[in-house]
Parts: structure tokens; sequence; C-alpha cells
């Protein structure tokens, strides 16, 4: 896209995760248990959502979510289309469960590139139940494009976007025009919630299910057997700390203790 002349084409992927603190691992099958547990949408995808809002507003064009999962997954969906989302489409079929973040995106990258092509495409900086921040990057990596991670805002100027981006030092200051990637972080801006009108409009709104047939995809690159990594044990971990406990004693007791502590082991 040459200039912002309302035409950008806006892809945001989304998941749905178990809420915070409710995820469980199989232990036998090292993949997440999802029966009778709490889902809800990815919340950094919220902040992806809240910025391809932004950018839509700014210039116009469309948005469109997608989405790879069980059935359950339409339900994020309908959450992206009441943030702004045109049109929702679900990837969900059996034979592509227990993929690993490179064929989940190889998937999503031939979905994309099937409904093609995209100005901009944006992800949650990272899913808070994988907790890895790959898919973003490796799907950029599959449609090469340029990738900017750690997005927290992005401004429109008169033919570049102006990312803003969280590095180790500080900040970084990005022009750039489309097409790219982005995965986003949490930024300083309020997330505006959809209004009841945008809901029932989300709740009316068909969703599209694709299949690994309808994509093309080969069975063999997807799911477990196309997956390089895979869980191979999982471990509660027990923490249990040895030590002298001081109590009802004086600053200066307990400071001396702990002085002592240290020189014991050399580190002071």
């Amino acid at each position: 896209m040459q200039n912002l002349d309302k035409t950008c084409r806006i892809a945001v992927c989304v998941k749905q995760v178990p809420e915070i603190g409710e995820a469980r691992i199989n232990p036998e099958t090292g993949t997440l248990e999802r029966s009778g547990v709490p889902l809800t949408i990815n919340p950094l995808d919220v902040a992806a959502l809240q910025i391809a809002r932004l950018i839509k507003e700014e210039v116009g064009g469309e948005m469109v979510a997608f989405s790879m999962g069980p059935i359950s997954s339409e339900r994020v969906l309908r959450d992206a289309i009441a943030w702004g989302c045109q049109r929702g489409y679900l990837i969900s079929d059996p034979r592509l469960a227990a993929s690993d973040t490179y064929a989940t995106s190889y998937i999503l990258s031939k979905t994309l590139q099937k409904f093609g092509p995209w100005d901009i495409i944006v992800f949650g900086e990272r899913a808070i139940d994988g907790d890895t921040g790959q898919v973003g990057p490796e799907v950029a990596a599959f449609l090469n494009l340029p990738v900017f991670s750690y997005v927290t805002e992005v401004a429109v100027e008169k033919e570049t976007f102006s990312i803003k981006r969280m590095i180790e030092r500080g900040w970084q200051i990005i022009k750039v025009r489309p097409p790219f990637v982005l995965t986003v972080s949490r930024g300083k801006s309020v997330v505006r919630l959809p209004t009841l009108k945008d809901k029932i409009r989300a709740h009316e709104m068909p969703i599209v299910k694709l299949d690994a047939t309808a994509l093309g995809i080969a069975t063999s690159r997807v799911g477990l057997e196309g997956s390089p990594t895979w869980v191979q044990k999982v471990e509660k971990v027990q923490v249990t700390r040895k030590g002298t406990v001081l109590r009802d004693q004086s600053p200066k007791t307990m400071a001396l203790a702990f002085k002592k502590f240290l020189e014991e082991r050399g580190l002071l």
C-alpha cells in the first residue's frame, strides 16, 4: 500500500485461553486441558484489537479476525467482532490438535495467504497459556514480512506508520510502510469496551469455519506429527527453602545476622 487511502486491510489473530490461574496440563499428553476450564480471549489480544481498531478508524479499510482452536473458539471471534472486526474465521480441525508454535504459525500463514493480501497483521505479544511469544514472528517469517514486537503505540503519518515499541533500554520509534506484522504489548491507552450495539452485531454475525482440507494443508505438517517440538514430561516442582527465621529481635540483631550469613558464603 503506497498511500494511506482508505484501503488498509488489517488481520488480527486472536486466541482462546484458560482464565488466569485456571490453566491445567495433561501430564500424559503434555497438552492443555480445556474441558471444564473457564475460557476467555487472550488478554494481550485485546490490546492487539485496540491498536488495530485505532488504525482502522484513522485510515479506513477493513479489519478481519482469525482464530485457531476448538469450536468453542467461536466465542473469541465474536469478541473480536464486537471490538471492531467485520468478519471472523475459525480454523478448527481435530487433525490440527497438538500443533506446536511452528505448526500453528504455518497453519495461520496459509490461512492469511488464502484471504490476503494484508497491509497489517496484528497479534498479541504472547498467549498467557503457552507464554512463548513465538507465533507472531514465525508467521511473519513464513510470509516473508518484517515484524515489530513489543509494540505499545502506532501513529499514522502521511504515508507511513510510526511504531513505538519497548526495547531493553527504553523505547524505539520506527517509521515504516506496509505490509508488516505487529505483536502488541499492553500500552497506556484505555481499552474502549464494546457497546451493546457492537455485541448484538457480533452475536448475529456468522463465523466462517475452515479445516485443513479447505486450507490445502498437508496434515503431515501439522498436529503432533508435524510439530518439531513437543512436551516430553510435566512435573510439579516442589520448592523448599531451608534457613533461619529471626522473629521478635531488634533490627540491629537481624542486620548483624544477615551480614554474618553473607560473609560465611563469601558474598561480602
